[in-house]
């Protein structure tokens, strides 16, 4: 299966969608489609996304967002941004994708076609 923590109205989340139901279609491999705003990852969910992406967990926060400045995340540790990412989904980037236990942030969505392809 491949999930993707996708926000409609990004229009690289929407590029990288279209990627993803393209490989769905021609592997018959089913998609899962999770708008993380709506439907909120928990701690739990997110620390497993993180190990899935691996590297930093900086890496899956988007720090232009209001709400990372005014939470005051800049110097924050691991254990801090990823509550703030449990409690401000918005902060999350996007998209995710998640295939076969790896993950990769599809900024640019082409950054999928090794995760799609491997």
């Amino acid at each position: 299966m491949i999930t993707i923590y996708h926000n409609p109205r990004c229009s690289k989340s929407r590029e990288a969608l279209a990627l993803a139901q393209q490989f769905s279609d021609q592997h018959n491999v089913a998609l899962e489609v999770v708008d993380y705003q709506k439907t909120p990852l928990s701690l739990a969910q997110l620390t497993e996304l993180h190990r899935q992406l691996g590297g930093s967990v900086s890496a899956m926060v988007r720090d232009n967002e209001e709400e990372y400045a005014a939470l005051n995340l800049a110097q924050a540790d691991d254990a801090a941004l990823l509550q703030a990412l449990a409690e401000h989904p918005k902060l999350l980037q996007r998209p995710i994708v998640v295939y076969r236990q790896s993950a990769v942030i599809g900024r640019p969505p082409q950054l999928l076609d090794g995760l799609l392809t491997a």
